[in-house]
């Protein structure tokens, strides 16, 4: 088994609020055991540049609350290149970092693969927004930004009462509606327009006009930004013109990602820090850390990489090489599991909010 002596841990990719969480707790559940902790500054370009320092207990102090990355983040194209990969490398030899500690989405997945499979043992931990990391029921970020829209439709919501308005609100989520549809459902909103599902405009411009004559005063539209920048601007152009019903387009964007993370946010980012910990000086290498029915575990990252293209349509040729039945049989499972929730909250959300 490898020897840890000093580790270090970065962030990549889109920020969420509970990273400076995950950061603390990796840092101090490392530093509990004797190990040191280097801090990659700007994700996979840092450890290119060599951009890295030691961090304290002390560093890491009155973080937990903190939205953002302390660490900051960058993209980084040339990380995947040979010629970058070698320069990455030369920094943990440099500083002999042992293993890292990566936290982000599927690219920051990928990027933890590309080292692991060239000697540096690297653990991921799911940290998006978008909660679309299928191997994980929740990933660290996720629930305090829909609370961030929540909070957000509700203004706009009391405004809409005033004068008689509906307002289309577009969120973020890339190419995934859950954090659309959840909001839609909790903000009671009229529809909840995701690309997982088509949607029938002419529906609900039906539905609102019902609702109107029965007294409504105030409709709210949640789209997600995976329907693409010009759909939600249309949608609300269609709604006033056709309904005659006031409509105001608004696109709540990166303040989604900012804030101070929840409570929810800060224990999973807590617990799952102290686990990748654990499991990097088990020596485990190329996993991910998921949350799977309230559980905290560790599964391959090129499962959950190849989980995410199957639940996502985007499969291709020889994806599925090297996998067991039994594992073939678990992803095939979890898409399907994944797929039912989403069908149910939808259909609840259109049955229930009227």
């Amino acid at each position: 088994m490898k020897t840890f002596r000093r580790i270090g841990v970065l962030t990549s990719g889109g920020d969420a609020p509970g990273m400076n969480a995950a950061i603390r707790a990796v840092t101090r559940a490392a530093l509990s055991k004797g190990i040191e902790v280097m801090a990659i500054y700007r994700g996979y370009q840092g450890l290119i540049d060599g951009d890295v320092a030691p961090l304290s207990l002390r560093d890491v102090s009155n973080t937990i609350n903190k939205g953002g990355t302390m660490l900051y983040s960058a993209r980084c194209p040339e990380f995947k290149t040979e010629e970058g990969m070698k320069k990455a490398i030369a920094t943990c030899e440099k500083y002999h970092i042992d293993g890292i500690v990566a936290l982000g989405g599927d690219g920051t997945f990928r990027g933890a693969t590309d080292l692991s499979m060239r000697g540096i043992p690297c653990v991921g931990i799911p940290c998006t927004i978008d909660n679309d990391i299928t191997a994980t029921d929740n990933a660290i970020g996720y629930d305090t930004a829909m609370n961030t829209v929540i909070d957000n439709v509700d203004k706009l919501r009391d405004t809409g009462e005033s004068h008689a308005r509906c307002n289309v609100v577009e969120v973020m989520g890339r190419d995934a509606g859950d954090i659309a549809l959840s909001t839609a459902i909790a903000s009671g909103a009229t529809a909840a327009v995701i690309p997982e599902f088509p949607f029938d405009q002419d529906a609900l411009l039906n539905k609102m006009q019902l609702s109107r004559a029965l007294g409504k005063r105030n409709f709210i539209v949640i789209v997600s930004e995976g329907m693409g920048a010009d759909y939600g601007p249309a949608l609300a152009e269609r709604i006033d013109k056709e309904t005659g019903i006031e409509t105001r387009f608004i696109r709540l964007a990166h303040i989604v990602r900012g804030g101070n993370p929840n409570l929810r946010d800060r224990v999973m980012a807590t617990e799952m820090g102290a686990f990748a910990v654990d499991c990097l000086l088990e020596g485990h290498s190329n996993i991910v850390i998921c949350e799977r029915h309230g559980r905290i575990k560790a599964k391959d990252i090129r499962f959950a990489l190849i989980l995410d293209r199957i639940y996502k349509n985007r499969l291709k040729e020889g994806d599925l090489e090297g996998f067991s039945q039994e594992e073939l049989e678990e992803m095939h499972d979890v898409a399907a599991g994944k797929r039912a929730r989403m069908q149910k909250l939808y259909e609840i959300e259109n049955r229930v909010n009227i």
